[in-house]
């Protein structure tokens, strides 16, 4: 019903995130009824890809047109440090799965971490010379004062800039991200830069959380209950929660956290 009423206010592309959407048992039928809603032009989703190779053509036959997924390592051991217990080989084979899948635009997401990931710009860059995806470096956003992360932590995208001295600049960008390009690669560098670049200007997202509160900004405490209302009442409150979208959010930094009042995993990116 959420979906049905953002359509019925213009919204026309939505993107499933999570947390990790793949674990959800009914996610093919999710997307395949959220891409038959009226008015829903795109159905995308972000992903760490450790669940994706045995339904990618499946979410694509479903309705699934995009895929974004989460790679902040190449390196095997890192990987399962960040994720816990994920496996590098069960990612890099759902990326191999999803280019197979004939998702019209394939992304990698990579979130920048001094010490941990610096080190792998070019390597992780040189993905889009063996594959048609774009590799987008994002900014680490200091999303609670819970969080703890040494201050060297959050580096800006000028060190991908300073590592990539050869990236062309491309005319176009893609939503958020500035685009550049190796040259003879086949896909793109995006930089997605909240600390040192705001650009709250081209932002025209709201995100729906889990336990059902719409928010008008990633870095605002704001939000909206639609859980439990009718589809009347549930257009109003998304109109509402549209129209309340902030010129900006507050600087971001490592004494400056964000007042999202969640981690990233309980927003969804």
């Amino acid at each position: 019903m959420a979906v049905k009423a953002s359509a019925s206010l213009g919204i026309r592309k939505v993107r499933i995130t999570g947390g990790e959407p793949l674990v959800k048992k009914n996610i093919l039928q999710i997307v395949d009824a959220v891409s038959h809603v009226d008015g829903i032009e795109n159905v995308s989703m972000t992903t760490n890809a450790t669940l994706l190779s045995p339904i990618a053509k499946d979410l694509r036959m479903a309705g699934l047109k995009n895929i974004n997924i989460s790679l902040d390592t190449l390196d095997p051991e890192k990987y399962r440090t960040i994720t816990r217990i994920g496996s590098l080989g069960d990612a890099l084979e759902g990326l191999e799965s999803a280019l197979s899948a004939g998702f019209e635009k394939v992304k990698l997401n990579t979130v920048l971490m001094g010490s941990f990931n610096d080190d792998e710009i070019e390597e992780l860059a040189n993905l889009t010379l063996k594959y048609p995806v774009d590799v987008r470096f994002i900014e680490l956003m200091p999303m609670t004062s819970d969080e703890f992360f040494s201050p060297g932590f959050y580096i800006s995208n000028k060190k991908v800039l300073e590592a990539l001295p050869m990236l062309e600049r491309l005319k176009r960008d893609d939503s958020v991200a500035k685009l550049y390009h190796l040259p003879n690669a086949k896909g793109n560098i995006g930089l997605i830069s909240p600390l040192s670049d705001l650009f709250c200007s081209s932002c025209n997202r709201i995100r729906l959380t889990a336990d059902g509160y719409v928010k008008p900004c990633l870095h605002s405490r704001v939000e909206y209950p639609i859980k439990g209302l009718n589809y009347e009442e549930m257009v109003e409150v998304l109109k509402k929660a549209i129209l309340s979208k902030p010129e900006k959010h507050s600087k971001l930094s490592y004494e400056e956290r964000s007042d999202a009042g969640r981690f990233m995993n309980a927003i969804g990116g």
